[in-house]
């Protein structure tokens, strides 16, 4: 094993993680970091799903808009039972004062702002399509 200066050190939005051997997060700006790279991941995952919608209903994969169909309303159903506010937001919220619409994601503030109507729509109107595309089949 590489003695510790030797070792490579992990960066993560202004902060550096000790080399992996010693992973510790002791800073509140690192966790913070952390925090919002996983809110941005799964937010990433989740818009995916619902821009991938149309793709599977063109491609008549139906069983795939079905996949991503459920796994957009189980976070629909996550949100709704924490009273419509994501819960990384209340983990984010112990480590900065900050309360702009994205302090707890890496998303520009007019999208975090907007996010629920924009994708919301979205979902509905390829959801719409993929009715559509299911109900005049060849």
């Amino acid at each position: 094993m590489l003695p510790l200066q030797d070792q490579p050190a992990l960066t993560l939005h202004r902060c550096v993680m000790l080399p992996l051997t010693y992973r510790r997060i002791s800073r509140p700006d690192c966790v913070l970091a952390g925090i919002k790279l996983l809110h941005t991941a799964i937010w990433a995952a989740l818009a995916g799903s619902i821009l991938a919608l149309p793709v599977a209903a063109f491609t008549r994969r139906f069983h795939w808009a079905l996949v991503l169909t459920v796994v957009v309303v189980c976070e629909c159903a996550v949100l709704a039972a924490n009273r419509g506010r994501c819960q990384l937001t209340d983990w984010a919220a112990p480590f900065t004062e900050d309360r702009e619409a994205n302090f707890d994601i890496y998303l520009p503030g007019w999208l975090a702002r907007n996010n629920k109507a924009i994708f919301g729509t979205l979902f509905v109107v390829n959801e719409l399509i993929v009715l559509w595309r299911w109900l005049v089949r060849p």
